[in-house]
């Protein structure tokens, strides 16, 4: 009976050493949970993965299909869609050069975004006048014009308010580039 008391004992021991680890789990789950709290974008629109960037064969091959394309998307609603693909492409190619301080390059990309992104609405405002609804493709428009503000005003405070940017073979260029942000956010924020 002794051996038989002296195993209890041991495991009685044991069984509250783990019942105190067990006790510690919540506290731990609890401060997990409140130290790592996941992040969640404020707008569930998705922009595309960057395509072919400048300086690559393919990114002259994508240039020719979108002057294609642009005659492929007829109507209002077509040219809609294309209208709006074609920005957010350039939203992101802008965003990702900028990532890698090619300003130049991303600045020309966030002026094709803005030429693209002025274009949506007109077209929206021809199919209303056509008799279509178009309160589903104004929704899309705003979490677009959202998500696209999200975006420029993160960008917007990782760069440099000028830049001066000089090619090998030629005068330096003076880049407004929080000029620019600004414009393309003020453009933006009238779809919202």
């Amino acid at each position: 009976m002794g051996m038989a008391q002296k195993k209890l004992k041991t495991q009685n021991s044991k069984l509250k050493t783990s019942m105190k680890h067990f006790l510690w789990l919540p506290f731990f789950i609890i401060i997990f949970f409140f130290k790592i709290s996941p992040s969640f974008a404020e707008s569930s629109y998705v922009l595309p993965y960057p395509s072919a960037m400048p300086g690559s064969v393919f990114y002259k091959l994508n240039l020719i299909k979108e002057e294609i394309l642009k005659y492929w998307y007829f109507g209002d609603f077509g040219q809609f869609h294309f209208n709006l693909k074609q920005s957010d492409k350039y939203l992101v190619e802008a965003k990702t050069l900028f990532d890698y301080k090619q300003y130049f390059l991303a600045n020309t990309a966030l002026q094709k975004s803005d030429r693209y992104f002025e274009k949506i609405y007109p077209n929206l405002l021809l199919a209303h006048k056509n008799g279509k609804n178009i309160s589903e493709k104004e929704r899309i428009l705003k979490n677009a014009a959202q998500k696209h503000l999200e975006e420029l005003t993160k960008i917007r405070n990782r760069v440099p308010s000028v830049f001066e940017w000089t090619p090998e073979k030629g005068r330096p260029t003076k880049l407004n580039l929080w000029e620019n942000f600004d414009g393309s956010i003020k453009l933006r924020q009238k779809r919202l």
